[in-house]
């Protein structure tokens, strides 16, 4: 089994008025919480443990998974964005390389999380699940990536990170920031030539503000 993250502390500042008073991974789509659809994907991926953060209405997380055999990383103070938040979280990861996984997208076709594990080579430090621009339902803006022959990820492109990869969490201890971003930890491997990425084939919605919803239940639908 390999560890798992569920980035669930965010603002949801995009997804206005409805997370007012509900935070974003608590949101349904088609009838289930984008939380309860991340949990699914790990859980059919064989993810142990599985951690997920809170801060931003993190009590409403804590009684949604009060019966899981899901952690806790509480933020209190200050939001810890992804790269601090994962820090904070790895004495409950244990050991080694850590799936982590947005909560705030919407997949169909094979498990994202297991096609990464199958694709994890020792040479990687991290391994990050990629979408086609053109296929990427609700994306708002341009591409982060690109892939070259050897699978190797280089800044601005036509792939969209999808919100799921596979990291070696080892060098965040050399970032002397408290909260920051895993684009910094990003930017060391891509200079070196360390960070990878594979295509998903199937299709994957940005459920990140309120006109998403009906888009992804559409791709569920078809």
């Amino acid at each position: 089994m390999r560890p798992l993250m569920i980035f669930a502390a965010g603002l949801g500042t995009r997804m206005r008025p409805l997370t007012d008073s509900l935070p974003k991974p608590l949101i349904p789509v088609a009838g289930r919480t984008l939380l309860d659809r991340a949990l699914d994907l790990g859980r059919d991926a064989g993810a142990g443990p599985v951690v997920v953060n809170t801060h931003y209405l993190g009590d409403q997380i804590a009684a949604h998974l009060a019966d899981r055999d899901v952690a806790i990383s509480d933020e209190p103070g200050t939001i810890l964005d992804t790269g601090g938040g994962l820090r904070q979280a790895l004495p409950l990861l244990g050991q080694g390389p850590v799936m982590t996984l947005n909560p705030d997208v919407v997949w169909t076709g094979p498990n994202p999380l297991a096609a990464l594990n199958a694709a994890w080579r020792d040479e990687m430090e991290a391994l990050l699940m990629l979408v086609p621009l053109d296929r990427a339902t609700g994306r708002q803006g341009a591409g982060d990536f690109s892939l070259d022959a050897a699978g190797r990820i280089s800044r601005r492109g036509d792939f969209v990170y999808g919100g799921a990869q596979i990291i070696r969490p080892d060098r965040l201890a050399r970032i002397p920031d408290a909260a920051f971003s895993l684009n910094r930890l990003w930017d060391l491997l891509i200079a070196e030539g360390r960070a990878f990425g594979i295509a998903h084939p199937g299709g994957w919605c940005d459920v990140g503000y309120p006109q998403a919803i009906p888009l992804a239940e559409a791709m569920l639908d078809a």
